[in-house]
């Protein structure tokens, strides 16, 4: 499931298309009342609502979506979003050309009612950069949890807090099923300014990598990699799309320049923590230096939410091995086929801890010359 907040939209000429709505939820029910079995069946309460609610949320979408189609060429819609919902076959058609999967995904379309698509909430220890997580069949290990409900995902929080975790609850307009059941485009995937084509290419293709390529447990690395390949590949259809000049592209560039100044503070003030945790000075002052240093990254990055331990370790889920991702691409030639296939071996490999350094893994492939 993707924490990124969509933001913005983009291209072309739809093939045709209809899911019907009952069909959809027919469905999903059966998936959905699959899911609940199995986690009865391992006999954990948490799974059992985690997974009651999230096929709850998903019947939800099903009910309420309309085709892509229909959407795109609904007079009663603005004609902003008929706009960029008429790009996401093109965005797709974008990504299977450079390597991502086809799938059925993103031929609905539904209107939210609420800021965003989930609530994620994650935990981590208070002086030590290590995360709750959860375990499911499919998935494996997971460093955070998302709820359909506002309300459900604080009160899943409220006694990890009472418990002494760091935690964070955070909105995200978009979340992949993994190729599982067929995501819909969802209104909280397009944002406000010329950037928005730019920040709904990049949705899409992140979430179609995670349809893509997945490796169980190694939820860094699956996050990173949906990152790295969304910025990539998102910059070079806005230059075939609309052109490298174009307002769309510059204003997207715009929003990435920032984002990668908020990226080396939270950066920064991790790898200052980290140092601060594993040094022999007294919990009483790491707490105090850490206070001091989360406010002051708080008010250099314009933050509107609190920051704290749980924040700044999953900002490393989604932001880590990007030097070496770009060195296997280059080694690649470039050729988005080729690298995925090279990280494919990856389903294979063994690792040796849930979230494994990203780095260790890819330099082998890189090493290898992509083969």
């Amino acid at each position: 499931m993707s924490e990124r907040l969509a933001a913005s939209a983009r291209r072309g000429a739809a093939p045709s298309w209809s899911v019907s709505r009952p069909r959809s939820a027919a469905r999903l029910v059966c998936a959905a009342a699959g899911l609940v079995a199995l986690c009865l069946l391992l006999a954990s309460c948490t799974q059992v609502r985690y997974i009651a609610q999230a096929s709850l949320g998903q019947l939800s979408m099903a009910w309420r979506a309309e085709s892509l189609e229909d959407a795109a060429f609904d007079a009663r819609k603005p004609w902003r979003t008929r706009a960029l919902l008429r790009e996401v076959p093109h965005i797709k058609r974008f990504g299977e050309r450079h390597g991502l999967t086809p799938t059925g995904n993103y031929r609905t379309y539904v209107e939210l009612d609420r800021p965003a698509a989930v609530w994620v909430v994650s935990a981590c220890e208070p002086l030590r950069f290590r995360s709750k997580t959860w375990s499911f069949p499919i998935v494996g290990t997971v460093p955070y949890m998302g709820w359909f409900d506002l309300q459900d995902a604080k009160a899943f929080a409220a006694p990890l807090k009472a418990a002494g975790w760091d935690v964070d609850v955070r909105p995200a307009g978009a979340y992949s099923t993994l190729g599982w059941l067929e995501d819909p485009v969802l209104s909280t995937m397009i944002s406000d300014g010329d950037e928005a084509l730019g920040d709904l290419a990049n949705v899409v293709l992140h979430e179609s990598l995670h349809a893509t390529l997945y490796v169980k447990g190694q939820t860094r690395l699956n996050e990173s990699l949906a990152s790295f390949v969304g910025d990539e590949l998102t910059k070079h259809y806005l230059d075939e799309r609309v052109g490298p000049f174009s307002a769309e592209k510059t204003a997207y560039m715009r929003e990435m320049e920032r984002s990668e100044v908020r990226t080396r503070a939270l950066h920064a003030a991790y790898v200052h923590l980290n140092r601060l945790y594993a040094s022999p000075a007294p919990d009483a002052e790491k707490r105090a230096e850490k206070d001091a240093v989360l406010a002051r990254l708080k008010a250099d990055i314009g933050a509107r939410r609190p920051i704290n331990n749980a924040s700044l370790v999953q900002f490393r889920v989604y932001n880590s091995g990007t030097p070496e991702l770009r060195a296997l691409l280059a080694t690649c030639g470039g050729s988005w086929p080729r690298f995925l296939g090279a990280l494919r071996k990856l389903e294979r490999h063994k690792f040796s801890t849930p979230q494994e350094n990203i780095a260790r893994v890819v330099e082998p492939l890189i090493e290898a010359g992509c083969r």
